[in-house]
């Protein structure tokens, strides 16, 4: 079967929809299937059309109902679409109509979606995979990852700003890995850096050298302010790193309503005094490790393939 995978980055982007589209070609051409991944749909011959984010791919959507009135065609929809664009967007809502099916990545998003096209979704994690070999963890710090880029949605600066606060007693060190997408951004974090000393802005690296510095440190902050469900989620979970996590839905749709390691959204404190709980309570600490380690076969990468082969096979049997 031929396959067409629109997605609104670059195909060598390392955001997260870069990263996810580049993992599902590979998951379906595993399946067997000849895919196709793109930034726009122009009229391309195909049997299916996987269409990544509702607005953002709308014109490659609507392009390809017109063309094909029946031919199944996929929705995935981002944060952005859940939280944000499904409020105001026609396009986005749209999408929603001509979708044959539509992919979350977190069943909390169904909360999201009209109740009459709740039945075309389907919910599919997204997975991850641990280094090969896992670096040792630091023994002097204990070592806090930051893992993503730098724009407002990640409200990427409260964990160094929580840093701050932090007693001279704690050994806490933030790595925070993430390209910055501004000027601005990038001015902040060298300036963090500078006038907080337990702050490292690490850049962006290599996807096998941050899933390194992912998996050698203690614990993983996801401070967004919203996400559709974080590949940073999957990744720590994968790499058996217990994870911090502001308190939204996306977040809330993976790791459970009883997660105990949520903050609220921009709480510096909340923050601050959960990094302490987890660096000086073991008890805690084992609680969330636990918690994770049960989650962990969620994103299995076989567990993924398998959801694709189900939903490929509904749409084509």
């Amino acid at each position: 079967m031929t396959v067409f995978l629109v997605t609104p980055v670059s195909n060598r982007s390392r955001q997260g929809n870069g990263v996810t589209a580049r993992r599902w070609a590979r998951i379906l051409r595993a399946l067997g299937h000849r895919v196709t991944l793109a930034q726009r749909y122009e009229g391309e011959p195909c049997d299916l059309l996987i269409a990544l984010h509702a607005r953002r791919s709308y014109r490659a959507i609507a392009h390809f109902r017109q063309r094909h009135p029946t031919a199944p065609l996929v929705v995935a929809l981002t944060g952005t679409d859940l939280y944000g664009d499904l409020k105001h967007s026609a396009e986005a809502q749209h999408a929603l109509e001509l979708a044959t099916r539509l992919v979350l990545l977190q069943p909390k998003g169904l909360e999201e979606l009209p109740a009459h096209v709740r039945h075309k979704a389907r919910v599919i994690y997204q997975s991850a995979t641990a280094p090969r070999h896992p670096p040792a963890k630091a023994k002097r710090t204990f070592d806090v990852c930051v893992l993503g880029h730098l724009r407002a949605v990640k409200d990427p600066f409260r964990t160094a700003l929580a840093a701050r606060l932090l007693p001279a007693t704690s050994r806490i060190r933030v790595l925070h890995v993430g390209r910055a997408l501004s000027d601005e951004m990038a001015e902040r974090a060298r300036h963090e850096a500078a006038v907080n000393p337990r702050y490292h802005w690490l850049g962006e690296l290599p996807r096998w050298q941050a899933l390194r510095v992912l998996a050698r440190s203690r614990v993983m902050v996801l401070s967004s302010t919203m996400e559709g469900g974080a590949n940073a989620i999957s990744e720590a979970l994968a790499a058996s790193v217990p994870i911090v996590a502001s308190r939204i839905a996306g977040s809330v749709g993976l790791l459970g309503e009883d997660y105990p390691g949520f903050f609220p959204v921009g709480d510096t404190l909340a923050l601050r005094d959960l990094l302490l709980r987890v660096e000086n309570d073991a008890g805690f600490y084992h609680t969330l490790s636990q918690h994770c380690q049960r989650l962990a076969p969620l994103v299995h990468p076989l567990h993924e393939q398998q959801a694709w082969k189900r939903l490929v096979q509904e749409l084509l049997p």
